[in-house]
């Protein structure tokens, strides 16, 4: 019997990981696999270019976990700089165009693996693609980012422009090279994925970083000098003087491929998925990563959330699927964090907004604390809000925000919403203690105790 071919369209996380579990369950003569990238790059981490570019980590041959050459040792080949252009679903092919001379051909299939990623929101506004402004969502870009901040006089002045995850990682790796940093974002406050509260926080963190914040603040376009550099970035109330420009507006998926083809696609625009991440209806077509929609847990939706672990993820359950086993993705609680300098940002569940938009009753408990004993040397504030539901007290979010030891206190809560514990439940978990590493009572375990008096309706907040 002739062996069956998957086509992987996307050479990065999902894409390669689907590849290369789907690999090791069936052999060559089995399953052949063929992969296209439209890049340089395979199966590399896209969040760790801010670092690259604050100098922390090397790049960008350290950012690849495996290389083209790699994965054709181990019997995928690899099509680099080639773009799928078009898709055949009646007829199970794929129109694959190459990038350096600009043949196109066609490509049969018996599994397809769309793994096309997430395009960065980029504004149409005068002098956006100017020289200057960069984006940091390929290794490509990282590069480019990395060149600007190493050259420039001592004066250098940066502007971010969006100041969600990328946004603060941008802002503190232009910070770590020398240059002064305006951050504008047209939101309240900075982090729109905490609640504005939270989000205040964040911005009094970085002013006193020496970071200058402006929100509630659109930008309208980008200027640049006779020789086509950016020089300023323009919003209703003033020119923001800029020689690098790092755009952190966030991605959305790139489904374009798949919407073409008629696939069926979510509210956000990323691809619907069952939970063997089979795209829905189609019996030999599967999607991961960015490009998907997944389950939110705790809501029962689905949602895009770009991110690396569920990208990976997808592609192990994808790859065990197409290799003849079983696996499900059974879906996400929206756990994310990330730093600004020594600030640790952290996030699961539902935000306040989220929960007003559920049609859910909740209560909130915001407490502050230390990530260690008080007496103890390197004790750092940490400050814990916490949502929980009226009446059930089933936990709904956490959001952190403090110094050291902070963020990844974080998990403690995606485990307990991912097993739907209440509040009060929380209060008798049995975690670490000891005073370099806790208080007595975690912080995590003290916004817990706070928010069950809340459902008791003893002291709290409730909406």
């Amino acid at each position: 019997m002739a062996a069956q071919r998957l086509v992987v369209v996307g050479g990065d996380a999902a894409g390669m990981s689907a590849a290369s579990r789907a690999r090791r369950l069936k052999a060559p003569d089995e399953l052949e696999i063929v992969a296209f990238e439209r890049g340089r790059f395979t199966s590399y981490s896209a969040c760790g270019i801010p670092y690259w570019a604050g100098g922390v980590v090397d790049g960008p041959d350290a950012l690849v976990a495996r290389t083209p050459e790699e994965h054709r040792a181990r019997g995928i080949d690899v099509r680099m700089r080639t773009e799928v252009t078009g898709l055949d679903l009646d007829g199970q092919r794929v129109l694959a165009r190459d990038l350096e001379s600009g043949t196109e051909r066609w490509h049969g299939f018996d599994h397809l693996v769309l793994a096309t990623g997430a395009r960065p929101v980029r504004p149409p506004l005068e002098g956006i693609d100017a020289v200057g402004v960069h984006g940091v969502q390929t290794l490509d870009d990282g590069r480019a980012l990395v060149a600007a901040l190493d050259g420039g006089a001592a004066d250098r002045r940066a502007v971010v422009v969006g100041a969600g995850y990328i946004g603060v990682e941008a802002a503190e790796a232009l910070v770590r090279r020398g240059w002064a940093v305006t951050v504008i974002e047209r939101s309240a406050q900075p982090m729109a994925t905490l609640d504005p509260d939270m989000g205040a926080l964040v911005r009094d963190a970085m002013t006193g970083m020496g970071i200058e914040v402006v929100t509630d603040t659109e930008v309208t376009a980008v200027r640049t000098g006779p020789d086509g550099r950016v020089r300023a970035v323009v919003t209703a109330a003033r020119e923001h003087p800029a020689d690098v420009v790092v755009l952190g507006l966030g991605v959305r998926p790139e489904a374009a491929l798949a919407r073409e083809a008629g696939l069926p696609l979510g509210t956000s625009g990323g691809l619907l998925t069952d939970l063997a991440m089979r795209v829905r209806g189609h019996e030999n077509v599967w999607a991961g990563g960015d490009c998907v929609e997944v389950l939110d847990l705790v809501s029962g939706r689905t949602r895009h959330i770009a991110l690396g672990t569920h990208a990976n993820k997808h592609g192990q359950v994808i790859g065990t699927n197409v290799g003849g086993g079983y696996a499900t993705f059974p879906g996400v609680v929206g756990t994310a964090v990330s730093k600004v300098c020594d600030l640790e940002i952290a996030r699961t569940g539902l935000l306040e907004a989220q929960a007003r938009a559920e049609g859910l009753r909740y209560v909130t408990a915001t407490i502050e604390s230390t990530s260690r004993a008080g007496y103890y040397p390197g004790a750092r504030p940490m400050t814990v809000k916490m949502l929980a539901e009226r009446g059930t007290g089933r936990l709904l979010g956490v959001q952190i925000v403090g110094r050291e030891g902070a963020a990844k206190r974080v998990d403690v809560a995606a485990v307990a919403l991912t097993a739907r514990m209440t509040v009060d439940q929380m209060t008798s978990l049995d975690l670490g203690y000891a005073p370099p590493f806790s208080p007595v009572w975690d912080p995590v375990l003290v916004a817990a105790r706070r928010a069950a008096a809340a459902v008791k309706d003893v002291g709290g907040q409730s909406s």
